[in-house]
This record gives structure tokens, sequence and C-alpha cells, in this order.
């Protein structure tokens, strides 16, 4: 089976009211995305999402006519454009989408089917002054979820930390709260400081007083021996690489001993096959692999997958910040949004490949090509 076409199909949804998230000071006016149709000389299509795709067009002459389900020789020519210009990954999600398609099962059980289900936590996405955010998280747990991760901005840190305790005193034990400084990379322009290492230990050593369940992004993604350094004198879980470009940057943290969480994006990082290639060394040293999720929902089920399948965890993100961020909202092109169960768990598809089916009324819509 060969690749006989890959189609791009660029949406538009728009958000009213936008969303304003906390690393990012422009307020989300529309949410953009883009799906990859790789199609075969067979009939078979699989399907992706999860990133713009900017001018992958001048690079699918290395795809078309190729062997379809060689995922090996595809994650290997997609490393070499990254290294020249964009990171496609989300034809990878494709690709996986359309193996678990061709051979009839879940694409969670070609990359391991370790796992079927994984405990979902509840990924917010704004800034709530602390009575707002403790009241939102007490909506969180009646809704299910026993997890909730929490943004903290490094130019309001002591708003940021007086909702961490706002939401401790309100939840209690009942919910396992991380939180987010979100430096380990930076939007398009940001060349402001970032909060210095003594700064980030007082605020690790305040978190774990408040029994805080991993920091995530603490310090800037190549501060591979502050990190380090953190994780031994912090006193809290240390999470990050959701972001990173190659497997070796996630291999300097691991040879560093600088994290607990490792969390590389299947769509926005290094890929499916790489990010599994790396969950079993992390696994194999006692740490835990559970993947950066904030795309849509395709992209959140590629990462589901990804996560099942190497047997992942102990937790799932979902992006999740009603009213704001909905899946309604998140998931507009799919017919049916990703969300948990009533259990606050988010289950693998039973359907082959990822699993979702697309709603064509939305997305001839939201088409802007």
């Amino acid at each position: 089976m060969r690749i006989r076409d890959i189609r791009l199909r660029r949406l538009s949804f728009p958000l009213d009211p936008p969303f304003l998230a906390a690393w990012d000071p422009a307020p989300r006016r529309a949410l953009e995305a883009t799906l990859v149709y790789v199609e075969t000389d067979e009939g078979l299509t699989g399907i992706g999402s999860g990133d713009t795709m900017d001018g992958f067009e001048r690079y699918a002459h290395l795809f078309v006519g190729r062997e379809a389900l060689d995922v090996e020789r595809h994650a290997r020519v997609l490393e070499t454009i990254a290294f020249h210009a964009a990171r496609y990954w989300p034809l990878e999600a494709a690709l996986w989408d359309l193996a678990g398609k061709a051979e009839g099962v879940p694409a969670a059980q070609l990359l391991g089917g370790a796992r079927h289900r994984l405990p979902a936590y509840a990924s917010t996405g704004d800034l709530r002054e602390p009575a707002t955010r403790a009241e939102s998280a007490l909506g969180l747990l009646e809704e299910g979820f026993g997890a909730l991760k929490l943004r903290v901005e490094k130019e309001r840190l002591d708003e940021g930390l007086a909702a961490v305790a706002a939401v401790r005193e309100a939840v209690g034990e009942r919910m396992t709260i991380m939180v987010d400084l979100n430096q380990g990379w930076r939007m398009p322009g940001d060349v402001a400081p970032l909060l210095g290492f003594d700064a980030v230990r007082a605020v690790a050593a305040r978190l774990a007083e408040l029994d805080v369940f991993w920091l995530e992004e603490p310090l800037a993604c190549d501060d591979v021996s502050g990190l380090a350094r953190l994780r031994a004198e912090g006193g809290v879980r240390l999470a990050g690489g959701e972001l990173a470009r190659t497997p070796a940057d996630l291999e300097r943290y691991l040879a560093a001993d600088a994290l607990d969480v490792y969390q590389p994006d299947g769509v926005l990082a290094v890929g499916m096959l790489r990010a599994r290639e790396l969950a079993a060394r992390v696994l194999a040293h006692g740490l835990w692999f559970t993947p950066h999720t904030w795309t849509n929902g395709i992209g959140l089920l590629a990462n589901l997958h990804l996560a099942a399948g190497v047997g992942g965890g102990p937790f799932l993100e979902v992006p999740y910040d009603p009213p704001g961020w909905t899946p309604e909202r998140r998931d507009f092109m799919l017919a049916e949004p990703v969300r948990p169960d009533a259990g606050g768990e988010l289950a693998v598809p039973d359907r082959p490949g990822l699993g979702f089916e697309l709603d064509d009324d939305a997305v001839a819509r939201y088409s802007v090509d």
C-alpha cells in the first residue's frame, strides 16, 4: 500500500468571546487547525492534526509514492525536514491513524497496547483570581476530575501562588494539583527575563508545602544542569520536555537525572514513534511519561494512544477550562468532542486508527482553503 496523495485542509473557528491564555498575551480570537489527509492507492485514508503544517506542501513529494506503513522511514524524513524547516508531526499521527485502520485495531495497540484508559487531569489555561479559581476547581471536582493543573505567571507570582493555596484549601486532599510556570519555552517575540534559579527554588518550596504533585517547565528548556539541581533541592517533582525539538534534548534530561515527568507532545515535539522509544527508557528508569496535549481533539487522541500504548501516566492532560475552553470549542471539527467519562478517565476509542469521526459539515463551514 503506497501513499497516493497528501492533502491539507486548513480550518479557522472563530472564538466568541476570545480565549486569553496565561502564556500568550494576545487573545486567541480564532482556533486555527489543519487536517492532514494521507490517501493511499488502496482507498484507505489516515487523518491527523495538531499544528498548522505551514509550508509543508513543498515537502509532500518526499512521501508520495512511498510505502504508506513504513512509519520508521517517514519519521526519519520528518526529522530531516524539522532540521531545516518546521515540525510536521501531524503527518505521523495521520500515518498511525492509517496503520490502525489497515490492521483494524486502535493505534494504541500498535504502539504497545499497555493500557486502555488513563485518568485525566483538567489542564486550565487562563489566570483567575484565587477565589474564582478555587470555585472553578470545585466545579471540576464535581464533574469527576481527580486532578487539575494551574498556571502561575512569572509576573504575577504572589497572585498565582495564592490561587494554588486557595484551590488546595477548597479541595483538600480530594484532588491532585499540578502547577505550570511556562518558562521552558517562549511565545514568538517574548524576550522578557525569566525567573532566576533562586526565585524558582522558592516557588518550588512553597508548592511543596501545598502538596503540589509536580512543577512543570520551571526553567528554560536548555538549562539542564539547573533543572537537575532544582530537582535535588526544590522538594517537588519536575516535569518538562513538552516541545523538545529532538530526542537528544530529552535524552540530556535523562542523563542528568533532571526530570521526574517527561512530556513530549507526539504532534508538536518529536513525533509519536520517537516519543514511544523515549518512553521505554523513561519508564525503565522508574520515571513518568505523559505527553503534553494542548492542540485539538485529534492531537489529544494521538497523545492518548501514545500514552496508553506505552503504559504512560499516572495522568493524561486534557485541555479544559470552562467557560472559555471547552471540548466543543477545542474539537469543533469532530462529530464527538473528546471528554473524560464520569469517573474522570479518558478511554482509548475502540475504533480502528485514532478512533475519531470528522464533522463534515463543520469542516466545510470553517474551511479557509
